[in-house]
């Protein structure tokens, strides 16, 4: 006979039975995750950043998670679009862009800066030896883009100097995508580019402080070139930082663990936090969809300034 003790102890027991067969139940399906992360970088120097991350994934989610640098900012919205990458590194601007075009993703967290917020800027620099000073006198010169999905290679440019009444297909003689933000740099640096877009945290952190620590920004007699080489002369208003996102079809329970491993990273593998920005971030930030409507109407207005134009 079932009295009320043997009942609490029977459900407590198939509770207990029932709970890690219920927790692995995504392993079945999920026996592998990827992580695909936009091309910031040279390839080599993406694999290099991002490696240390992927074996913490791996340790914390039990079960393998591989790394795919994509090609262009676009394989990553297609690889989540298609539901080979489960976790995605972006930047704003191509999270808003995943968005808009209908891939069903959720933001779990972005970094937060040396300067204790979770954003940048787009800056646009020049050779501190040339004779630009301000925008005007970019006039019908050449400048350097990264993507088309690119926030501060492409989209907030776009935005903030048609704001400030500059369209850049009409302004610029010449533009172009370099591919990478370190592309764009080289562009400028080579004298391909009279101008490159690119993104900055502060003076000590940007892509162009983490090229030069790196000797990759060479004059033309090999020499190392230094910050003081550089001048900008185009500063966005701030930007978000770009999320780490999830598949919005992964089961509750991998989400909620992806989410904790992101969480836990800075003080569970401090190494491997610190390798993704050279050691300039001081944490992660939990964030949500609304964090990126900025970005995703900045988007639109510059979609239908292209249809206009």
């Amino acid at each position: 006979m079932l009295n009320r003790r043997t009942l609490v102890g029977a459900v407590a027991a198939l509770a207990l039975a029932a709970g890690p067969a219920f927790a692995q139940d995504w392993k079945a399906k999920y026996p592998e995750l990827t992580l695909g992360v936009i091309p910031a970088e040279n390839a080599s120097g993406t694999v290099d950043r991002w490696t240390p991350l992927t074996a913490y994934l791996t340790k914390e989610l039990g079960v393998p998670v591989k790394l795919r640098v994509a090609n262009d900012y676009a394989a990553v919205i297609e690889g989540q679009r298609a539901g080979n990458i489960q976790v995605a590194f972006y930047g704003p601007a191509s999270f808003a862009r995943a968005v808009i075009t209908g891939v069903k993703i959720e933001p779990v967290v972005n970094q937060k800066h040396e300067t204790g917020v979770s954003g940048y800027y787009s800056v646009i620099y020049v050779k501190a030896d040339s004779p630009y000073k301000t925008i005007e006198d970019l006039k019908g010169k050449s400048l350097a883009l990264v993507d088309p999905n690119s926030t501060s290679g492409n989209q907030a440019p776009r935005f903030f100097l048609h704001k400030a009444g500059h369209d850049v297909d009409k302004f610029f003689g010449k533009t172009f995508y370099a591919g990478s933000h370190e592309n764009a740099v080289l562009a400028l640096a080579q004298g391909t580019a009279d101008a490159a877009a690119n993104f900055w945290n502060s003076d000590t952190d940007s892509n162009l402080t983490r090229m030069l620590t790196k000797g990759m920004v060479k004059n033309a007699d090999g020499t190392p070139m230094k910050q003081s080489d550089f001048r900008i002369i185009f500063k966005s208003e701030f930007l978000p930082e770009g999320p780490f996102a999830v598949l919005a079809s992964l089961p509750d329970d991998l989400k909620q663990k992806i989410r904790q491993a992101f969480i836990d990273l800075p003080t569970k593998d401090k190494a491997a936090f610190d390798k993704l920005s050279d050691g300039k971030d001081i944490g992660l930030t939990p964030v949500t969809l609304k964090d990126y409507q900025p970005i995703i109407e900045m988007l639109r207005h510059n979609d239908e300034q292209r249809k206009r134009s």
